[in-house]
Parts: structure tokens; C-alpha cells; sequence
């Protein structure tokens, strides 16, 4: 199994794209790219804290490659909206790539140059790190309210998401 971390937009919205994805075993939820430790939502949510909100997805490179991932995640959100996606306007909102190791950072400036290629060169999905990733709380790692419903902006914001996936990557989504 490997890992990658990737940020567009709200996390619950990225992270219910690649829960779909075959090949995937785990989705969390969390912070990365900025200059507070172990920073909490309310801090990241002020855009004083210089993280975005990410997503690191283990996943089994025999089934998807990274290559891949990186693909479906520049082809599931707008990367080319600088510091937000849809209403979700602040940097932690940014689309970035946050490689684990050179190998990784090639992958990422490659499908930056893929997505550019076929989108008129407008990506603004940043390539960033080394950076420290920290879990979000327990209460976000998944997108549901206090009370066992699912987040009313998520229920707007996720079904588009998962059209674009089906819609695009149908060969990457799980039975």
C-alpha cells in the first residue's frame, strides 16, 4: 500500500470522491502546508494557519496507479480556481499536491502538465512540501452532522463530484 495527499476544496467533498475509487483503503481526513502544529478546525478554518484541508488516500498501487490518482483528483474538482473551490473561498481551500518524496513530486508536476495540456495551461494546483500532516479531529473524519445526517452542504456540494467521477473515470469507480 502507498499514500498520497492531495487538497481541493473541503475535505469531505474530496475525500467522498476517492472513497469510490478502486483501489483505495482508506481515505482520512486532515491538515497540511501550514506553520501551526497540530492545528485544530476552527484554527484552519480562520486562514490564519497557512494549512489546507486534505485528504491522504492509501491505496494499492497494483489496482490504481499514482499516476491515476492524481488524475482523478485534477478531474474531480476545479483546479484552476485559485484559493477555493465553489463557496469554499480562503487558502485552505487551495488545490495542492503534497508529495511524500521526489518520485511523487515528478508524478504530481506531470499531471499538472497532463490536465494543463488538455485545459488551456489554467491549473493554479500548487506542489508543496515536505509538509507535516495532521489528522483532522475524530468528529471530521467523516462528513456527517452531530446527529447521524449527512451535512446539508455536503449533500449539494458531493453529488457533482461523484457525477464528474463517473462520468470521466468509470474505469476507476468501485463496484
Amino acid at each position: 500500500m502507498e499514500q498520497a495527499i492531495i487538497a481541493g476544496g473541503c475535505f469531505w467533498c474530496t475525500e467522498a470522491v476517492f472513497r469510490d475509487v478502486i483501489g483505495v483503503s482508506e481515505v482520512e481526513s486532515g491538515y497540511i502546508g501550514g506553520t501551526v502544529a497540530d492545528p485544530t478546525y476552527k484554527q484552519v478554518c480562520s486562514g490564519t494557519t497557512g494549512h489546507a484541508e486534505g485528504i491522504r488516500v492509501t491505496y494499492d498501487p497494483a489496482v490504481i496507479s499514482l499516476p491515476e490518482i492524481y488524475d482523478v483528483f485534477l478531474g474531480t474538482h476545479d483546479p484552476a480556481q485559485l484559493n477555493r473551490q465553489g463557496n469554499d473561498v480562503g487558502t485552505q481551500y487551495r488545490s495542492a499536491i503534497f508529495p511524500l518524496d521526489d518520485d511523487q513530486r515528478a508524478e504530481a508536476e506531470a499531471a499538472i502538465a497532463r490536465w494543463n495540456a488538455d485545459n488551456a495551461g489554467t491549473a493554479v494546483t500548487t506542489i508543496e512540501g515536505p509538509a507535516e500532516w495532521y489528522p483532522a479531529e475524530d468528529y471530521h473524519q467523516e462528513y456527517w452532522d452531530g446527529e447521524g445526517q449527512r451535512n446539508p452542504y455536503c449533500l449539494a456540494v458531493i453529488p457533482p463530484k461523484i457525477m464528474k467521477l463517473r462520468k470521466s473515470f468509470q474505469k476507476y469507480v468501485k463496484d
